[in-house]
């Protein structure tokens, strides 16, 4: 009996210390896997604000949709100008006297293509939709329209995912903390998103940590 009774104190012994154990190292675990999964996120998330603004530069406005936007990369360029001051002088009619005047000229020095300038040799924007990590194939939402601003029309655009739809195999209570997050040095709230709707910017919701240089 006494050996039955030892042999089961020390089973129970051996799941507490692994719940321990859990308890401790899930969080750890979670936060690694969260950083690996956020970073590789964010990066497209980069890629795709980079285009838009590209697109922006080029046609005045953000692309509607992804369609728009790689087609836009594929075959449109960038025009490299250079602006330089000049003079002359003109007779003016009313002093009726030669007068100088002074004026800004914008020569066109030649054109760069906009896929080349971004991405180099890279095709990665072909699939800049696809979020990564994502188990069904689920794509970034991203939307774009003009908002009134001091009485100036103003383009805006905004990109967006879940975090459950890239932590989606990791635990339920720790997603929830994630999700609640309110800190400096994290991604706030549910969604990783880049951008706005109702501002014009188009800045990132991520903490600098996101944005150290990509290692090779």
């Amino acid at each position: 009996m006494k050996t039955v009774l030892k042999l089961v104190l020390w089973v129970l012994s051996i799941v507490f210390a692994y719940m321990i154990y859990l308890s401790v190292n899930a969080p750890i675990e979670f936060k690694k896997v969260k950083q690996e999964r956020f970073t590789a996120v964010i990066n497209v998330m980069k890629d795709i604000r980079n285009a838009q603004e590209a697109h922006k530069t080029v046609k005045g406005e953000y692309a509607a949709d992804f369609n728009a936007l790689i087609q836009f990369v594929d075959s449109s360029q960038y025009i490299i100008t250079q602006q330089r001051d000049s003079s002359f002088y003109e007779f003016d009619k009313v002093y009726r006297i030669d007068m100088l005047r002074e004026v800004k000229i914008i020569d066109t020095l030649g054109f760069v293509s906009v896929k080349d300038s971004l991405f180099k040799n890279d095709l990665r924007y072909k699939n800049m939709m696809n979020v990564p990590y994502a188990a069904n194939g689920e794509k970034f939402k991203m939307e774009a329209k003009v908002i009134r601003k001091n009485d100036y029309r103003v383009p805006v655009f905004k990109i967006s995912v879940d975090k459950k739809t890239i932590l989606y195999d990791q635990d339920p209570d720790l997603l929830a903390v994630e999700n609640a997050q309110v800190s400096v040095d994290e991604v706030n709230g549910s969604q990783i998103v880049v951008g706005s709707l109702v501002d014009v910017s188009t800045s990132g919701n991520w903490p600098p940590i996101y944005d150290k240089k990509k290692q090779n």
